[in-house]
């Protein structure tokens, strides 16, 4: 069973382990529709690729480009990450 919050009182954890305990045919989840169009979906609100800190080297007008987008120039490095990904989500894998 996976690590549970120690802020859960005894009943909750109990509860808890009685539905994890339980085959999925005996879930009830008829009050729960079955998402289908995520077009409004989020990335990464559940989940954060690990981020690793390197020097790299970028002509100065890409910087001050993107550095014009965000007002105090706080967010800048995010969307030279998120244009670099979706380049590479679009290419063909090679």
């Amino acid at each position: 069973m996976k690590k549970t919050s120690s802020n859960l009182t005894a009943a909750q954890k109990t509860e808890l382990e009685a539905l994890a305990a339980l085959p999925e045919a005996q879930i009830d989840t008829h009050d729960v529709p079955e998402a289908t169009d995520w077009n409004n979906g989020q990335r990464g609100v559940f989940y954060r690729p690990v981020k690793k800190q390197i020097t790299l080297r970028l002509d100065a007008d890409l910087i001050d480009w993107f550095k014009k987008l965000h007002p105090q120039g706080k967010g800048y490095q995010t969307s030279i990450n998120r244009v670099l990904r979706q380049h590479v989500t679009q290419r063909p894998e090679s």
